[in-house]
């Protein structure tokens, strides 16, 4: 089977309830397609982009003997034991959390509804210190809360007849995350006060039908390693007018070096302000698994 887009969630309203749906954590981490077979160990990010050297403990899944096409989740434990983005994003050690089966010893199983495929899936006993597969849940409404105090990403509800359909985003796959992060990709980067030789603010904007829509300034999250290594990235992307649709106000412009809008990044915010712009962001990390494209409907 050749590279698998993941099918993807819709942002739902209400957690449903009854037995034609079930449950899991929403992991906070980057999303992959793992081919496995006797050649080896093959990673692809969600936009075909092959991340095989950056995952090197995968590699044992070879090991197990079995041809299949893996969909999951990589991320790292944090100083408090969760997995996060972040983690992940500062070195950590990386674990799979399998959820969904694709591919089993040269059968396609995307057609089969997702009970059946999730039969198959536990059936292989995936554990490991690298890889596992999360336990699902029946109760929507206590597993929202529970990782809410727990301090994880969120939940995503499935319906369980639902047959996986790549590169589709879907109403059968339903996701409820509680931290108010969103994607959004970078138009121009502003120099600490008196100097460019370290990263002060990002100019940040979504795009839509119309162009890149700007979403305003980042400046929180940038200070240390995390802005020395963005800065060098930015640097090579440089062009001579904004990327924006949305006019940029002067002070927002003054002493901005535009970019071509090609870098994702993730920020956390307090929501949105009347006029459009994330109130109170701060930078999580680059995205390295999504390019601009893949932002739209990402709400």
């Amino acid at each position: 089977m050749p590279f698998v887009p993941p099918m993807l969630a819709t942002k739902g309203d209400r957690v449903p309830d009854g037995p034609d749906w079930v449950h899991e954590v929403k992991w906070d981490g980057i999303r992959v397609i793992v081919h496995v077979d006797a050649d080896g160990v093959r990673v692809w990010s969600r936009n075909g982009n092959e991340r095989t050297r950056d995952f090197p403990r995968l590699a044992g899944l070879a090991a197990l003997g079995r041809s299949m096409v893996l969909d999951g989740e990589l991320a790292a434990a944090d100083e408090a034991g969760l997995p996060t983005f972040g983690a992940l994003q500062r070195g950590g050690q990386p674990r799979l959390y399998v959820f969904d089966l694709l591919e089993l010893d040269g059968r396609d199983l995307t057609t089969l509804a997702w009970v059946d495929r999730r039969a198959q899936l536990e059936a292989l006993h995936l554990g490991d210190d690298a890889w596992l597969v999360p336990p699902t849940y029946d109760d929507g409404e206590m597993l929202l809360e529970a990782t809410r105090q727990q301090g994880l990403e969120g939940i995503v509800s499935k319906l369980r007849s639902a047959a996986y359909r790549p590169g589709v985003r879907s109403r059968d796959w339903l996701k409820f995350p509680h931290r108010p992060r969103r994607s959004v990709v970078i138009g121009g980067w502003r120099g600490e006060k008196g100097s460019d030789a370290r990263l002060g603010a990002l100019l940040v904007g979504e795009p839509t039908p119309d162009g890149l829509v700007f979403r305003g300034r980042v400046g929180s999250g940038l200070a240390g390693r995390a802005g020395l290594a963005l800065l060098p990235m930015l640097a090579d992307l440089g062009r001579a007018d904004s990327p924006f649709v949305t006019p940029i106000a002067k002070a927002d412009a003054l002493g901005t070096h535009w970019v071509e809008p090609v870098v994702v990044v993730d920020v956390e915010s307090l929501g949105m302000t009347g006029d459009g712009r994330l109130r109170q962001p701060s930078y999580q990390g680059v995205r390295q698994d999504l390019v601009p494209a893949d932002l739209e409907g990402q709400s």
